[in-house]
């Protein structure tokens, strides 16, 4: 037994029978076992029930926490756990719910009054451990900040929490800002790295936050171990809207760091851009070695601006006070524009104010006077009231181009509108090709299978039933009874894939199942396409192979009119093509022979044969019963006569150079 703090002692087990008591204690807590946890805890060793188990120091209550069991924890805290014991890193069932974001059992700790002050072995209290973006670490802050926790509690190395959260900002900005309202200190500081909050939260481009840490009085200007200030990082991070919230609290933008780099990015807001760092380079040359273009156009004419306006009898029309007095007024436009309506007595917007009611609005921010002297707002008030009425127009003031050139203000750097050309119709935009509808077979017309309730095109898997860890391809099983996996393996579930998968991908185990099972060879999917035109399409010449030899119609069509044959050819694959032409001739033979005799037989046309063979002849040894019936009711009907012999025409008697006998049939 160990005492860790004044309030809070850990007991760790010691002896054989403590620790296997714990252990046994910790297995009933797993499996939620309440009688055996009543029954250990009033017979057990003392205090079993605060016992840890000596390798990590975990708890009875630590598990409960840890399985998010609330019903659990609160029998044991019933039965007498104490909320605040630690494991061996210090840490106490508070921290660990905080960190998992387990809010239901925070609460459940906190309403049984446990320690939200306590630290563990690195310093860091319940708050570090709720950092967090996820809404759930969230609940877990709120009611520990609802409990006065120490929200200026510092780590054993030197890192304060408020610090340590800003690290997180670009994620948990809404949890800082509530740290800092419950009192942090916007000044905290890393004592090893001397970064501040205000560093942190401006590298993380986190405006809200940074605006927020100004507002309660944080120092802009503060610099870390290398002579970096927030503005250092805000540029380096490009982060325009945070370097003018900082410009607005009157940061310094020229502050240069030990190695002698200044902002770049502030070249054009009053730094000067002439100056070089250690290494002997101006701003310009490090935009350039970096291949920033954009920002090296910027610097060249701060550069010449800057050399113009270093002239001994020239005049900057651009002074640093007058464009930190308008990013201060861009930042608290929303108040101003209250504080002109209230001095004017009105309850709208207001445009014009007096010269009177301007200077005391401006004067009358407790927490953000102006910052500029009195002499520099005469000069203000002259530059907008050149007409001498006694008159300021707030929006030229908020403008700010009445005291300051285009460049220094911030709405130039605003997005702009397009602007619509005056007169004229306004030209229509290009037509956009419409989309081309996919043909797809109507629902109703695909057939369902009544075992699944899946359309046939879907198919079942199939599974080898055999145990891989005794055989496998290269050891198959030497006989098939020798294979009794199925004994003791469990039966899988199935599972269907698309036919056209297995075709593409020569599953043939689950096409033969498939088939076995009354699939039809020749089902087609939604796209009206067959497995046969799968696979000449892919080019699996085995699944074609073994498509046709289960008698797949070689002839089936798409919504294209397209055949096997067509996909064959298109994706050119010649030895499916060859195979496939074999199939496909000797049915268009048939077709087309059949359509040509026809065609000869009812317009009284000459036959013409290279052999000594008539029509019927060759009717018959074409074997074709159709084209034998029409001719043998010709020769009926004209009393068994036997055709005339012809000589063929002088036009006729040589085809493809070769002599030829022609036959009339008179119709």
């Amino acid at each position: 037994m160990e005492e860790t703090s004044a309030s809070v002692v850990n007991w760790v087990a010691e002896g054989n029978l403590e620790v296997l008591q714990i252990y046994k204690l910790l297995q009933y807590v797993r499996e939620k076992n309440k009688p055996q946890i009543n029954k250990m805890v009033d017979v057990g060793v003392s205090n079993l029930l605060n016992l840890t188990e000596p390798k990590q120091g975990l708890g009875a209550l630590f598990q409960a926490s840890l399985d998010r069991d609330e019903d659990l924890a609160r029998f044991l805290l019933s039965l007498g756990a104490h909320p605040d014991i630690q494991d061996k890193k210090g840490r106490t069932p508070l921290m660990l719910a905080a960190q998992l974001g387990y809010f239901n059992i925070v609460y459940l700790l906190i309403t049984n009054h446990a320690n939200v002050n306590l630290t563990d072995e690195e310093g860091k209290g319940v708050l570090f451990y709720c950092i967090s973006p996820a809404k759930e670490h969230a609940l877990c802050l709120q009611m520990a900040l609802s409990c006065n926790t120490n929200v200026n509690n510092v780590s054993n190395s030197g890192k304060p929490l408020f610090v340590f959260a800003c690290e997180n900002a670009m994620d948990c900005e809404d949890l800082c800002i509530n740290i800092l309202e419950k009192g942090a200190d916007p000044n905290a500081v890393n004592q090893v790295t001397r970064c501040s909050a205000l560093m942190e939260a401006s590298k993380a481009g986190a405006v809200k936050l940074v605006r927020a840490i100004l507002q309660k009085g944080g120092n802009p200007d503060m610099i870390d171990q290398e002579g970096r200030c927030a503005t250092h990082f805000a540029a380096e991070g490009g982060f325009l809207e945070v370097l003018q919230v900082l410009s607005a609290y009157s940061a310094d933008l020229g502050i240069s760091s030990t190695k002698g780099n200044t902002p770049l990015h502030f070249a054009a807001a009053g730094c000067n851009p002439k100056l070089k760092n250690l290494d002997g380079q101006l701003p310009s040359q490090v935009a350039k070695s970096n291949g920033h273009k954009a920002a090296l156009k910027e610097l060249k004419k701060a550069e010449k601006r800057h050399v113009k306006l270093s002239a001994p009898d020239a005049v900057n029309p651009n002074e640093l006070w007058a464009v930190t007095l308008h990013d201060w007024s861009c930042e608290h436009e929303t108040t101003l524009r209250k504080a002109f309506e209230t001095a004017e007595g009105l309850d709208k917007p207001v445009e014009n104010v007096s010269v009177e009611n301007f200077v005391s609005s401006l004067q009358a921010l407790q927490a953000h006077q102006a910052p500029v002297s009195n002499e520099n707002l005469q000069r203000i008030i002259l530059e907008h009231d050149k007409k001498r009425e006694s008159v300021v127009n707030v929006n030229d003031f908020f403008k700010g181009l009445k005291y300051l050139q285009k460049a220094f203000v911030i709405s130039s750097y605003a997005p702009k509108q397009a602007k619509k050309k005056k007169g004229g119709k306004e030209k229509k935009s290009g037509k956009s090709a419409s989309s081309l509808p996919i043909c797809i077979m109507p629902p109703e017309q695909i057939s369902i299978r009544e075992d699944s309730g899946l359309p046939y095109y879907m198919i079942e898997n199939y599974q080898p039933f055999t145990d891989t860890n005794r055989f496998n391809p290269d050891r198959p099983p030497i006989h098939p009874i020798e294979n009794d996996s199925a004994w003791y393996i469990d039966e899988s579930e199935k599972t269907y894939t698309n036919i056209h998968y297995c075709v593409k991908t020569g599953d043939l185990e689950s096409l033969s199942l498939a088939f076995t099972q009354q699939v039809p060879v020749d089902v087609k999917d939604q796209f009206f396409k067959t497995p046969l035109m799968t696979a000449c399409s892919c080019g699996n010449y085995q699944v074609a192979k073994f498509l046709i030899l289960l008698r797949a119609d070689v002839n089936a069509v798409d919504q294209f009119n397209w055949t096997p044959l067509h996909h064959a050819c298109h994706a050119g694959h010649v030895d499916i093509t060859i195979m496939l032409k074999t199939f496909v001739t000797v049915v268009y033979v048939h077709i087309y022979f059949l359509y040509i005799f026809l065609h000869l037989f009812q317009k009284q046309l000459n036959i013409y044969v290279f052999t000594d063979q008539n029509c019927l002849d060759i009717a018959i040894n074409y074997g074709d019963a159709r084209i034998i019936g029409l001719l043998m009711a010709k020769f009926s009907r004209k009393d068994k006569e036997k055709p005339t012999l012809k000589t063929a025409s002088s036009a006729q008697e040589k085809v493809n150079g070769k002599n030829a006998l022609s036959y009339s049939l008179d119709v």
